[in-house]
């Protein structure tokens, strides 16, 4: 199984000047290194951590995956600058473009790595990412999954990735 997480550099730089997506962005990266650093205990073969940028130079192309979540916007598709994608040994894909999603995804895996490991190894989360799972119930409002529902779809946080 496979994994990536596309995160904006920028966003995680704060150059944006949005704090609380540089908080989320950051914990997003914190909690994929710590996954991709235990990956041989959830038998994943790869975990990749990507940063975009809109520098010259950066086409935004997958590093591993090569499957892209977008949304509609003022009749315009934009494409995630933060998204997971995840690929199980069936070669289904599962990709989540919100930010919530991803960092509960990345949260469930590191849950089950805590048990298989026998150690909290959750890194310490901002106050925006602790709120976030404490409170997580589907995307936020105005957020959707890729298929128009609530929730990021039947897998749960280990299942299929």
């Amino acid at each position: 199984m496979r994994m990536e997480l596309r995160v904006c550099k920028h966003c995680l730089d704060g150059e944006h000047e949005n704090e609380h997506k540089q908080a989320v962005t950051r914990d997003l990266v914190a909690c994929a290194r710590v996954v991709r650093e235990h990956r041989d205990e959830l038998d994943l073969d790869d975990v990749h951590v990507r940063m975009v940028s809109e520098d010259e130079g950066d086409d935004g192309r997958p590093a591993a995956l090569p499957a892209v979540g977008a949304t509609i916007q003022n009749e315009q598709v934009v494409i995630s600058d933060t998204q997971l994608v995840t690929m199980g040994e069936n070669g289904y894909m599962l990709v989540y473009p919100s930010p919530r999603d991803a960092l509960k995804v990345l949260a469930g895996n590191i849950d089950e790595l805590s048990k298989v490991v026998g150690e909290e190894i959750t890194p310490d989360l901002s106050e925006e990412g602790a709120e976030i799972l404490s409170g997580y119930a589907g995307p936020a409002e105005g957020e959707e999954s890729p298929a128009g529902g609530d929730s990021p779809g039947p897998a749960g946080p280990t299942d299929g990735i």
